[in-house]
Formats: structure tokens, C-alpha cells, sequence
């Protein structure tokens, strides 16, 4: 009985340890499963020629605007237009109450008839003294005496003729000529207000074709410009377009022909005035615009989406796809904006890949799931505004070639 129970403990053991071995030498159990790869959209860092531009805040004003004042005071007793009319040059526009100005001029000339009588006398006088000097009839000093009692009544009617014509031109002032041609302001004055010599505006009048575009810009921004313009006289010149409150790009190039002669002490800007055509009469003076000056290109200058750009302590990277389809964080050296873009200095190539959507919680080392999109598909553009008269999209433009032409919608 003792032999059996211990064959039967015996035959257990080898049972439980034969269990074991081939346990151990048996398959491993299986693996914890592998996290999902996380789902990006990306696509190739884009080469191409960049045109830079800048963006200033202005203001329209006319070319030429002119305050008509009365340079003699009085009543307005007529009025030939109205406010906001159009002009032309010499057109009366206004008249003053004359009466006063009538009798001043009668006044003058009875006060030049009087002097002249004067001179006349004197004159004969004088005749007469000298045809009894040559008989030693009277004393040379009498002669001489009417001599200059001749030339005083001389000066006396030259004065009264200098009376005569200023009362005639306060005469002819009561009548208000347009100095230019141009568009009526509505600052008017009505019939029957007193106006001050020199000092009451009666209208405002100004042209508005060509009109100016008034805006600022700083030291260094008119360095850049200087630079650029001087490097592209014979070139690409700098071109100047507005960009209207409504998002419209005015569809006609303007030209910078002013700047002023030194920077304001205060915020250290320059102002300039370019001038655009307005034959149509759109643009009108007060009106808010943003002028752009472009015509500088980077020949082959790597573009990422702002979108794909992340920033922290100060640094800015992108994420990339690695060899191994890991994400990869790259330090980059942003340059100007340029739409929906960043121009790159450096810290990527034209063959890096850059994820454009689906960083948020993206860390360095994930693997990826990469959908490869278009800028036409994200709708990125070269283009500050899209407007009806500029559409600049590059759709598709993720060759690395750079002499590869981008779609860009033409």
C-alpha cells in the first residue's frame, strides 16, 4: 500500500514538472498591441521664386484741394452752385454784396479827378514862372519853389490811381471764381452770410483725378525700399497697388512720387504719397485704403504654411515625417510672411515633408499615418487677400523642383 501511494505521488510530480517544461518551451504570450499610428495630413516644403510685399495703412487725399476764401468782406448775395457739383476753372461760383465797394471806387476816382486838377494848376503855374524867370520878372527861388509843388501834386495823383485801382479790384473781388477745376466740398456757406476777408472758407474745392494715397512707413521699411528700388531700377520697378475697405484690389497700379524730407521726431515714420488714376471717380478723399508695395523676388525661397508652424520658448519648428515615418520636430529661422506662408531661412530642405493638420498633441517620435495634400487643397495662398482682381493659389505646388510651375489659377 505504502509502494503504491508513492508511486502515485511520484508519477504526479513528474507530471507537474513535465507540464512546466514544455510550458517553457512552448510560445511566449503574446505582446501588448501596438498603439494606432495617429492619422496628419502633409505635405512638401515649397520652393519657388516668392515675390515679397508690404502692407501700409493710408488715406486717400486729393492733389490738389484749395479753401476759397473772399479776400474782401460782405454778404453773400448770390450763389451760382452747389455743394458737390464739379467745376471748372474760372466758373463764378459766388457774389458779394458790392455797393460799398462801388461807392469806394466813386470815392477814388473823385479824389484822383481832385488831385489832378491840382497837378494841372501847378503845372501851368510853373509855365508861367518860367517865362517871367527868362524876363528876371520874379525870383528863381519862386521857380524852383513850383517846381516841387509840381512833382507833389504828381505824387498826389499817382497815389489816387493806386486808390482808383484797388477800389476796382475790391469791386471785381465781390465776384468768386472757381481757382481750379475740380469737386465742390458740401461745406458751403448760404446766401446771406457775412464771410470775413481772408477768413471765412465759402466752399472747399479739390481735384480727384489723379489722387493721392498717403501713407507711413519706418526707417528701416525706407531703407529696404531705397535698397530694393536702386538694386530693380532696370528691372522689376516697385509696384503700388490699394487694397480698398471693402477687400477689393483697385485694379490700377500707382506710383510713389512723394516723400517728405524727414522723419517725424515723434514715432520716427516717413510719410510718402503715391498717385493713382481716377478717372472713374471710385476713389474719393478720406477714404481708408492698404497700399502694397511689391516687386522684390527671392529666387527659390523654401515656403511653409503658418499653420504648420509651432512655437515654443521663443524657438519656432515644424514637424516633420522621418525616414522611419516618425514624426520629427525641426528648428526652423522664420523670415517675412508672404500670405499664408513663412519664408525659411533654415532648418529644412525642399525634400522635407511637414505636417500641416493634426498637430495638436503631436509629440516628436509618433508614428504617422501621412495624408499627403496640396496647398490648393487647404486653400493656402501668396496672396495677403483674395480678391476678385488677384487670385494667387498655389494648388499643387509641392515639387521640389524649383523651376516646376506652381497652378496658380492663370
Amino acid at each position: 500500500m505504502f509502494f503504491l501511494r508513492r508511486k502515485f505521488i511520484t508519477a504526479a510530480l513528474i507530471a507537474s514538472i513535465s507540464a512546466t517544461i514544455f510550458t517553457g518551451c512552448g510560445e511566449q504570450p503574446k505582446q501588448q498591441a501596438q498603439a494606432p499610428k495617429q492619422q496628419v495630413k502633409v505635405m512638401k516644403v515649397v520652393q519657388r521664386d516668392t515675390p515679397l510685399s508690404s502692407e501700409y495703412a493710408g488715406q486717400l487725399v486729393g492733389t490738389d484741394e484749395v479753401k476759397v476764401q473772399s479776400k474782401i468782406s460782405g454778404n453773400v448775395v448770390e450763389k451760382h452752385v452747389v455743394g458737390g457739383q464739379y467745376v471748372e476753372a474760372g466758373q463764378l461760383l459766388f457774389k458779394i454784396d458790392d455797393r460799398q465797394y462801388q461807392s469806394q471806387v466813386m470815392a477814388a476816382r473823385a479824389s484822383l479827378a481832385q488831385a489832378d486838377v491840382n497837378y494841372q494848376n501847378a503845372k501851368i503855374d510853373l509855365q508861367r514862372n518860367e517865362m517871367l524867370l527868362k524876363e528876371n520878372a520874379i525870383a528863381e527861388q519862386t521857380v524852383t519853389t513850383q517846381a516841387a509843388l509840381v512833382k507833389a501834386y504828381e505824387a498826389a495823383c499817382a497815389a489816387a490811381a493806386a486808390q482808383v485801382q484797388l477800389a476796382l479790384e475790391n469791386l471785381a473781388d465781390t465776384e468768386i471764381y472757381a481757382p481750379m477745376s475740380g469737386q465742390l466740398g458740401v461745406d458751403d456757406v448760404a446766401v446771406g452770410a457775412f464771410v470775413g476777408a481772408g477768413t471765412t472758407t465759402l466752399v472747399t474745392i479739390g481735384s480727384i483725378d489723379p489722387i493721392f494715397a498717403r501713407f507711413t512707413i519706418s526707417e528701416n521699411e525706407y531703407l529696404k525700399f531705397m535698397t530694393v528700388q536702386s538694386m530693380q531700377a532696370n528691372h522689376n520697378p516697385i509696384h503700388v497697388t490699394i487694397t480698398l475697405s471693402d477687400g477689393r484690389e483697385y485694379p490700377y497700379e500707382g506710383q510713389i512720387v512723394e516723400t517728405d524730407r524727414e522723419l517725424a521726431n515723434n514715432t520716427g515714420s516717413l510719410i510718402m504719397k503715391a498717385i493713382f488714376p481716377n478717372q472713374g471717380g471710385i476713389l474719393m478723399p478720406g477714404m481708408f485704403a492698404r497700399v502694397k508695395l511689391s516687386g522684390e523676388t527671392i529666387p527659390n525661397a523654401l515656403l511653409v504654411p503658418q499653420r504648420a508652424v509651432q512655437q515654443l520658448l521663443g524657438k519656432s519648428f515644424v514637424m516633420c515625417v522621418g525616414e522611419d515615418g516618425k514624426s520629427v520636430a525641426k528648428t526652423i529661422e522664420l523670415g517675412q510672411q508672404v500670405g499664408s506662408y513663412y519664408v525659411v531661412n533654415g532648418g529644412v530642405t525642399a525634400n522635407d515633408t511637414i505636417v500641416v493638420e493634426g498637430l495638436t498633441n503631436l509629440r516628436e517620435g509618433v508614428d504617422l499615418a501621412a495624408t499627403e495634400v496640396s496647398a490648393g487643397d487647404m486653400g493656402f495662398t501668396l496672396s495677403n487677400v483674395t480678391t476678385p482682381y488677384q487670385t494667387d493659389i498655389i494648388a499643387g505646388a509641392t515639387s521640389n523642383n524649383p523651376n516646376a510651375p506652381a497652378n496658380l489659377n492663370q
